[in-house]
């Protein structure tokens, strides 16, 4: 299973060549989003057509959400690396749920999570 980062889903839905080549070289494996993934690029949606194109690529994804385990280990990363680190609430959660699963999180913000012990955070290709 392949967990996305914000700013690599972007990358896809712009249609940008090197994120399209990546998604083309993974074959079959699965892609699943993190739920507040989902809602950041919801939140960037300008009008309600927008919208319900990004829901209707999204609704091919698995959404995964954190366990309430998950939002603690979370919360504590958060509290201990927000001011060192500059790591936000949501990359926060984002990267935990990735811990938890045991999976790498492909994104390009290696640095905010950086802060996150277990966390392979990987760039899927050269922008």
């Amino acid at each position: 299973m392949i967990v996305l980062d914000s700013d690599v889903l972007i990358d896809l839905l712009r249609q940008h060549s090197a994120a399209i080549a990546w998604l083309d070289s993974l074959n079959d494996q699965e892609i699943a989003l993190p739920g507040f993934v989902v809602m950041e690029i919801l939140q960037g949606c300008r009008n309600k057509v927008e919208q319900e194109k990004i829901e209707r690529v999204l609704a091919d994804f698995e959404i995964l959400w954190p366990s309430s385990e998950t939002c603690s280990d979370a919360l504590h990363v958060f509290a201990q690396t927000h001011l060192s680190h500059g790591i936000g609430l949501l990359d926060a959660l984002i990267g935990q749920t990735a811990v938890a699963l045991g999976l790498p999180l492909y994104t390009f913000n290696q640095r905010h999570y950086s802060a996150i012990q277990g966390l392979t955070a990987l760039a899927p290709y050269v922008r």
